[in-house]
């Protein structure tokens, strides 16, 4: 189990403060980031936690999963590692 976590469907008004305060319910976090449009500098509806221990990270599915924040029900789960996509 990692400690980094994907946050699915944001509304594109929550900040990287909402999400952070959001999960210090659960836990200690050590960094929340929303996900925003390099052109547009709007969110894309996602984000990423780190929590500071597995146990707690686990926490956060099974309590945050389906919970809403900000007016929406928001997907909790582990983030994948991260490809070597040509793109970049």
């Amino acid at each position: 189990m990692a400690t980094r976590l994907f946050i699915g469907s944001l509304s594109w008004n929550t900040t990287d403060d909402q999400l952070k305060d959001f999960f210090s319910s659960v836990g200690t976090v050590k960094s929340a980031n929303v996900i925003v449009d390099r052109d547009s500098n709007r969110s894309k509806g996602f984000g990423f936690v780190e929590m500071s221990s597995d146990e707690e990270a686990q926490k956060a599915i099974s309590t945050l999963n389906g919970k809403d924040l900000d007016g929406r029900s928001i997907i909790v789960s582990e983030a994948r590692p991260r490809d070597n996509d040509s793109r970049r």
